[in-house]
Order: structure tokens, then C-alpha cells, then sequence
């Protein structure tokens, strides 16, 4: 149930993994499972088959096995179709494509499994069949096998909760299509031993995949972590502060995401997303971090589930046309400004005035803000809202990965804002090359509540010793192809300032689901004893 996007057929392999046909022998990496020992594959649908493709050009035997009578056979088939089109296509040797298929064999029962030396199952995601199974391969296999699932949403604990010696038991959670997507995540249950644990990782290193290492929580890393992409954007649609196409351009121009959460929805699908969303959420016990759409609901409830059925966001018939991000009319621009204070993450923007051609005139005092000629003030998104201000044109703009690199600028303001301060905000920032947009007055914008949650959320999830920080940001950037990791994030906006943002929205939110992180608290106190200094 992963969401990823990638721009090449699934019959592809990188040039490591065909290096790794070329040269593969017994041994390997220390730790692995060695090269000339089988590895068998249970599931032989799209994961199952582009996982026992990965194995088979690291150099493995694979077996294959399916429940249902010919399956296995059909996707021996298939696999031999897909060597044979990377042969047409120059990226694997003629050579190696006979030697690999030699080593590919369809199984038709389970004792055909016996001699492998790791399993790995990619059945029907239901807990009953799973567990099943694995009792089943437990009266084959040896004790020393290798027994993986590579689920996305169950409880890698519970699987194993049966088996006569579930310490041999890990989750290996490949990312769809298996044989270009990198990131491997691997899961230790409550009773994996570590040796195994780090066996499995350095046999999928060894495969030339990027492996991280996480424990049994739900979502593991990338499908927890990644929840408030879509989920903020979801409640700034349902606040009606802007249009899905608006958004989207923010996440992707502003924020420097490959594609929008809406976009992105369309593409993985409605019904998979959500459902994603939802079985997180009821696995932490409803916590209101992770509360699904009701928005998102109603389109899964109408069949509008998104590319596969033509219609979900965004319309996909022949002909159709995409909607347009709201995108303002050309202002003029401000002859000069005034910058108080430090503008933290937005500091870059005054290099960027000045070589507009704006004169900038800079003033000590805290909170850092711009100062319009018209006397409005333009303030990074903190969390706060412009209608609470009552004397002052306040409005705010958002965080941007890259303030240079953002092609566009969202702004948000009251309706009572002087349509003045607003023309000049937006012609600010037109000088500087950007396309404006301008939504609704919503409390941490667009870029800024999604940023502030994904850092909230990874924190927490290192907090509590699910993965490392280093482990979680890979993920992120491997497994859903963000620009950066979202404690690389932190590093650029700040925990104290994340920290202020989620207090700000949790204010205004009361249902707890803004409440900062004890996590994210620490590393607050800790960020600001370090300035202390």
C-alpha cells in the first residue's frame, strides 16, 4: 500500500542490480544470505514478482510458489519475458539472461521450499491467511530459514505470534515496483532476533537496495511518517481555503515535493490511500494525529477513486483539462521595505529583494516581519491567523524549501485586508520572478502546517526508538521521494519554530492533534539551550 512514482517500466533493473547478474557467486556481503543458497518467493502478483526479480539478478536460485494451481508457473513465464525485453532494451548481457533463468524454477507444492534459505511471502494482506501460511512453511523449512513478510499494514509481531520460533521471523518491506525502488524497510517483531534482523538487512543491501531499519509500529516508517502530507492539505480543502489544484502547486513549486498530495492521491488511488490512512489511525487508537478525511471518504464512497477509475481529484477522460492553480494578476511592485528582526527560514528573501532591485531597509527588534509601504505587514506562516488582528493588514506568506529555486509564493490574508497591502505583498513577490497565489485566511498555511507536522511526526517516531533519524529521512526520500528528509527539514526551519507553529494550530485546534510531540518538545528546549550559549 505504498505510495510511490516513478518514470521508468517495472521490467527495468539499475545498473547495480545487472552488475550483480554479471558477477554474482556464492558468498556476498557478510551477514547475507549467501548467493548460491535459494530464496523463495510466496505470492507471485506484482510484488511477488518483482521481488523474486530482484533476488534472481543478485544472483540467487528463486523459487517460486503460488496457492493457486498454474500461478507459479505464469510467473516464471513472465519473468523470463521481462530479462528477455531488458536484454532487447541493451541492459542486460544475453549471458546473464540465460544463466538467471536457469536459476528460476515455479514450485507446485510448499515442500519444494524446503531447502531455502529465506522466504519471503507477498500473499493477500490479511492476518489469518499470513499466519497460516508461515505455519505452514515452519513444518517444511529448515529451522535456520530466513521467514519474511513483506506486508505493508499488519502487525509483523502478530504474523509471527504462532510459529514454534518466531525469533526467525522479519518483516521485508519492499516498495512497489520492487525491482527500481530502493528503500527496503526492515521490520523486527516484538520476538526477532537481531542477528536475523541484520541478516535480512545485509542480504537486500547486498542486493543493491537501500535497507533501513525500523520496529513494529503501524505504518513502520514511511506509511506513518507520511500521513500529514495528505492529511493537511485535505483539511485546508475542507476549511475551503483553496482548491485542490492550488494546493498541489504549493506542495510542488513552494515546497519543492515531487507532485501534490492531491495528484498523488489520484495516482496511488483514493480507496488505497485512505484505506492506508484509516488502518493506521485504528491502529494507534484513533489518535487524532492520524484522523482520516471525511472529504476523502465521500470521494472513495462515490467510486471517484482516481486515475484507474478516470475521475477522483482531478478529472482523467480524454480531452479533459487540468484545473489551474489560482494564480494572482500582475502588481506592482514596492520601491522599498523594511525588515524587522530575523525572518528565520526566510532570511534568504532579502538577498533576493535587494538584487529585485527593492530597497531594503533593515531594523533590530524580535519577531521578525516585512514591513509594506503601506504600512501591512507580510509574516511567514506561524500558526496564527490574519483575522485575528484587528488593527493591523497583516498577511502571511509561506515556508518554501528554497526560496530562490520556488517558482511560485502563496500568501493568505483576511477578506477585510485593504486590497492595497494585498497588491502589494503580491507584487513583492512578482518582482522576484514568482507566481502568487492567495488562499484563504487559514492558521498555518499550506507548506508550513504540512512541514510542521512531518517534522512533529518523524520525531516522535525516533523518539520512541521506531528508527533512527538518519534512517527515517532516508525512507522519506527513497520510499515517497520528498526533496529532503523531514528532520533535514527541521534542520532548515527549526525545532523551537516548529514547535511555536504546532502550539499556534493546536490553539486554534483543540482536539490534540497539533499538540507538539514530547519529542519534538525536547528537542525544542534542547535547540534553544544550544543558542543560549
Amino acid at each position: 500500500m505504498s505510495a510511490n512514482v516513478t518514470v521508468r517500466g517495472s521490467d527495468d533493473v539499475t545498473a547495480s542490480e545487472t552488475a550483480a547478474v554479471e558477477t554474482a557467486g556464492a558468498g556476498g556481503a557478510v551477514g547475507a544470505v549467501a548467493r548460491d543458497r535459494t530464496v523463495a518467493v510466496v505470492g507471485t502478483g506484482t510484488m511477488g514478482q518483482g521481488i523474486a526479480q530482484v533476488a534472481l539478478v543478485a544472483g540467487h536460485p528463486v523459487r517460486l510458489y503460488d496457492s493457486a494451481p498454474g500461478r507459479a508457473g505464469e510467473a516464471v513465464a513472465a519473468l523470463t519475458a521481462r530479462l528477455d525485453r531488458l536484454v532487447e532494451k541493451g541492459r542486460l548481457d544475453a549471458g546473464a539472461r540465460e544463466a538467471a533463468v536457469g536459476r528460476l524454477h515455479a514450485a507446485a507444492e510448499l515442500d519444494e521450499l524446503a531447502d531455502a534459505a529465506l522466504v519471503v511471502e507477498a500473499v493477500v494482506e490479511r492476518l489469518d491467511v499470513k499466519q497460516q501460511l508461515f505455519a505452514d512453511l515452519e513444518k517444511v523449512v529448515g529451522d535456520d530459514t530466513v521467514l519474511a513478510t513483506n506486508t505493508s499494514s499488519l502487525s509483523v509481531t502478530a504474523i509471527a505470534g504462532g510459529l514454534r520460533l518466531p525469533g526467525r521471523f522479519v518483516g521485508l518491506h519492499f516498495f512497489n515496483p520492487a525491482p527500481l525502488l530502493p528503500l527496503v524497510e526492515v521490520v523486527s517483531g516484538f520476538a526477532t532476533d537481531a542477528d536475523v534482523a541484520t541478516r535480512a538487512y545485509e542480504t537486500v543491501k547486498g542486493w543493491g537496495k537501500t535497507p533501513v531499519r525500523c520496529a513494529d509500529t503501524p505504518g513502520f516508517i514511511v506509511n506513518r511518517v507520511a500521513r500529514p502530507f495528505y492529511a493537511e492539505a485535505l483539511r485546508v480543502f475542507e476549511e475551503g481555503a483553496a482548491d485542490p489544484a492550488t494546493i498541489d502547486a504549493a506542495l510542488r513549486e513552494c515546497g519543492g515535493f515531487r507532485m501534490g498530495p492531491f495528484e498523488l492521491t489520484d495516482l496511488i488511488g483514493q480507496d488505497v490511500n485512505e484505506a492506508v490512512t484509516r488502518s493506521v489511525w485504528e491502529s494507534f487508537h484513533q489518535d487524532p494525529k492520524f484522523t482520516p478525511s471525511l472529504a476523502q471518504r465521500r470521494l472513495v464512497e462515490s467510486g471517484r477513486l482516481g486515475r484507474k477509475s478516470g475521475h477522483g481529484w482531478y478529472t482523467y477522460a480524454d480531452g479533459a483539462e487540468r484545473p489551474e492553480p489560482h494564480t494572482a494578476p500582475p502588481a506592482p511592485a514596492p520601491a522599498k521595505i523594511v525588515v524587522r528582526g530575523d525572518l528565520g527560514p526566510a532570511e534568504p528573501l532579502v538577498a533576493l529583494f535587494e538584487e529585485a532591485g527593492i530597497e531594503v531597509r533593515r531594523k533590530k527588534g524580535d519577531g521578525g516581519f516585512i514591513k509594506l509601504p503601506g504600512g501591512g505587514e507580510l509574516n511567514l506562516a506561524d500558526g496564527e491567523s490574519s483575522y485575528e488582528y484587528h488593527e493591523e493588514e497583516i498577511v502571511y506568506f509561506d515556508l518554501a524549501l528554497d526560496y530562490a529555486r520556488a517558482s511560485r509564493i502563496v500568501l493568505s490574508t483576511r477578506e477585510g485586508t485593504a486590497p492595497e497591502t494585498l497588491a502589494e505583498a503580491v507584487g513583492l513577490f512578482q518582482a522576484l520572478g514568482k507566481q502568487v497565489s492567495v488562499i484563504g485566511d487559514v492558521p498555518g498555511m499550506i507548506v508550513a502546517r504540512t512541514v510542521a507536522m512531518l517534522i512533529d511526526v518523524a520525531a516522535d517516531a525516533v523518539g520512541r526508538g521506531v528508527a533512527t533519524a538518519e534512517d527515517v529521512d532516508t525512507a522519506m526520500r527513497l520510499g515517497v521521494n520528498y526533496p529532503v528528509g523531514p528532520l533535514e527539514w527541521a534542520a532548515k526551519v527549526g525545532y523551537r519554530r516548529t514547535a511555536g507553529l504546532l502550539r499556534g494550530l493546536h490553539e486554534r485546534y483543540p482536539t490534540g492533534r497539533y499538540a507538539p510531540s514530547v519529542a519534538l518538545m525536547r528537542r525544542s528546549y534542547a535547540e534553544d539551550a544550544e543558542d543560549s550559549r
